[in-house]
């Protein structure tokens, strides 16, 4: 099997662990097979692939959309980043709850958060290239999110040695207590 994967706290949150083949010359590794993601019971259908770069500190998210709602396969290609999932079904045991895991270009982990979930990562090497596999394609009219530091949430972010540094537009989402989250109810 290409592919190991890990159930976390949350449900269908999946930490992914491929195979990795390297020798003198490098490394080879599948990063998508859709029959074993499948047989892991990660059945979604990728329609856009994403990649960004970011600095040491930067934080982004966390973030939903509404409409045209995205599940993500994410991973880091070069640096290392603290990547967070968040439970925002209203109805969910989990409502509220989160999970993070550490994703880097050395452990080459991939972590799976499906519709129905916030989701946002903190960089926390000089530099990171964050690649990423959607569900849907993004649609800036319905996009929306939770300040990274809701007390309600409490994400448990690493310390660094240099300021978060998030977007305007990141530092102005209402609280998570202020929320509507009925959009995300059909996936209870």
């Amino acid at each position: 099997m290409a592919f190991e994967f890990e159930r976390t706290g949350l449900p269908g949150v999946v930490i992914v662990r491929p195979a990795v083949f390297g020798d003198s010359r490098g490394y080879f590794m599948e990063t998508y097979r859709k029959e074993q993601f499948a047989e892991a019971g990660i059945t979604a259908e990728f329609v856009q692939d994403n990649e960004s770069s970011s600095t040491k500190g930067v934080l982004r998210g966390l973030h939903f959309q509404k409409e045209h709602t995205q599940g993500k396969l994410v991973r880091v290609t070069r640096g290392t980043v603290f990547d967070v999932a968040v439970d925002v079904r209203p109805g969910s045991a989990f409502f509220g709850k989160w999970t993070g895991v550490v994703l880097s270009e050395e452990n080459k982990r991939m972590f799976y958060v499906p519709e129905g979930f916030a989701h946002g990562f903190l960089v926390l090497s000089d530099t990171a290239t964050f690649a990423y596999k959607c569900t849907d394609v993004y649609d800036p009219s319905s996009e929306g999110g939770i300040p990274w530091n809701d007390p309600d949430i409490g994400v448990e972010w690493p310390e660094l040695d240099c300021e978060y540094r998030t977007s305007p537009k990141d530092a102005a989402h209402p609280s998570f207590r202020e929320q509507d989250f009925g959009w995300a109810a059909k996936w209870e």
